[in-house]
């Protein structure tokens, strides 16, 4: 009991550096996580999302975050969802790049990535170790189209 009383005490401070350090901690407990997800401060936001311990349910909700620096966490982390890397592929091109570079990351997800706007995106999915060869055909393919054009 007396443990949970410091956690408490820890999430409840004012004072931010603490609940910064709370929420990198990958020792830290899923619900002190789901805590430190809603707080006011973005950079302890982001570190909830980059924690190897946060649970795909938080994560989720992290992917709806107004600040687009959560959402490369979120992407980045190997906790996501196949779901939630696919709803993240729409985003920024920086979040974009993220989820075809995360190995949780969906063949039919990174299909779509393969044909992205984005170079780097494309390159990304193509050093993914689970893309398939089909797909990196597909983008060596599309490069060599591009190259042509330009031309």
């Amino acid at each position: 009991m007396k443990s949970n009383y410091y956690k408490i005490t820890a999430l409840a401070t004012d004072d931010y550096r603490v609940r910064l350090r709370v929420a990198r901690n990958p020792n830290t407990p899923q619900e002190s996580l789901s805590i430190l997800a809603t707080d006011d401060e973005y950079d302890v936001r982001l570190a909830v999302a980059r924690n190897p311990n946060t649970p795909q349910e938080i994560l989720s909700i992290l992917a709806t975050d107004e600040d687009l620096c959560v959402h490369l966490g979120v992407a980045q982390n190997l906790n996501t969802s196949q779901e939630t890397l696919s709803i993240l592929a729409t985003d920024d091109y920086r979040v974009r790049l993220a989820v075809a570079r995360n190995l949780n990351t969906s063949q039919e997800t990174l299909s779509i990535l393969a044909t992205d706007e984005d170079l780097c995106v494309r390159l990304g999915v193509a050093r993914n170790p689970n893309t398939p060869e089909d797909i990196i055909f597909r983008i060596k393919s599309y490069e060599k189209f591009e190259d042509s054009i330009e031309k």
